[in-house]
């Protein structure tokens, strides 16, 4: 199977915000770290975080954890390429801590506008390790090539949060809470020797399959083995068996769509993070691809 690599171009010009274009340039071998950097900086603000919709379902402008998560995807994708930014994001993402180390789901906004639920409604005073894993998970990928960020304190204290509250794990978690806690493992796997057995305990809720039911979101919402383990060698690429991958990465190829796009199967919240989404998506799919050997264009 492959796709249809000639429409994603055309789709991206007509669907995609300028940073998901900028990302998709780069990571098509085009382009330079500095035009993705720049798109990025329209979603900074003064403090040093990220908001104005980085997060597509988050339109607020005040910084936000998750819209942090998203900027250290960004600094990765640059690598060997590194910006001061990331540091900096680093040292708000302190200022922003609970004394345990974690860090709220969201901050308080001033306005709701076309924000979805789960971000308005959020526990503003209690620290969440959906949230802190995820993004703690994408700044251990940041700090493989920067070391600004790897000796960040923050860094540090937010690994150990998440450590100390997945061993305390003695239930099956929230499907996204299971997700990134996986995929934080699989990033600290090499500095932390606790992670292995983490993993392995995590392990047991994730079917054979690899398809995880998210409760609360749409009919056929579900995570996927690629989810969980999207890149090859990896330590949570342990998890599925060969056959599983190779039949999810089919499943990747299989729903580009006649526009040469990609969507996502969770909730729409308002019509320009509908589009924000699909440009992630297709970038997402794009880079799933090449990183597992399946980018291939059609005859």
């Amino acid at each position: 199977m492959a796709i249809d690599i000639a429409v994603i171009q055309d789709f991206m010009a007509g669907h995609a915000r300028v940073l998901d274009r900028r990302r998709f340039e780069l990571i098509t071998g085009g382009g330079h770290p500095s035009g993705v950097l720049a798109a990025l900086d329209g979603y900074r603000n003064p403090d040093g975080g990220y908001g104005w919709g980085l997060e597509a379902d988050l339109r607020a402008p005040e910084s936000q954890p998750g819209a942090a998560l998203h900027a250290f995807e960004v600094f990765e994708e640059i690598a060997p390429a590194t910006s001061p930014h990331a540091a900096a994001l680093c040292d708000w993402l302190e200022s922003v801590s609970l004394p345990d180390g974690g860090v709220p789901f969201a901050l308080p906004m001033a306005s709701g506008a076309a924000t979805a639920p789960w971000w308005r409604g959020a526990d503003t005073a209690g620290s969440s390790l959906q949230i802190t894993s995820v993004t703690a998970a994408a700044a251990h990928r940041v700090a493989a090539h920067d070391p600004d960020v790897a000796r960040h304190p923050w860094l540090e204290r937010a690994t150990r949060y998440c450590l100390d509250a997945i061993a305390a794990m003695d239930t099956a978690p929230p499907a996204y809470v299971l997700l990134f806690a996986v995929r934080f493992l699989d990033a600290v796997h090499e500095r932390h020797p606790e992670a292995a057995d983490l993993l392995k305990r995590l392990a047991q809720y994730i079917p054979a399959d690899g398809r995880v039911h998210v409760e609360g979101g749409t009919e056929d919402e579900a995570l996927r083995p690629l989810d969980f383990a999207p890149e090859p060698g990896r330590p949570a690429r342990e998890l599925f068996a060969a056959d599983v991958i190779a039949a999810d990465l089919d499943r990747v190829i299989a729903e580009q769509r006649d526009d040469g796009g990609w969507e996502v199967d969770y909730l729409k919240v308002s019509p320009s993070g509908v589009l924000d989404w699909r440009g992630y998506a297709t970038v997402r799919a794009v880079s799933l691809l090449a990183a597992n050997g399946r980018l291939q264009a059609r005859p």
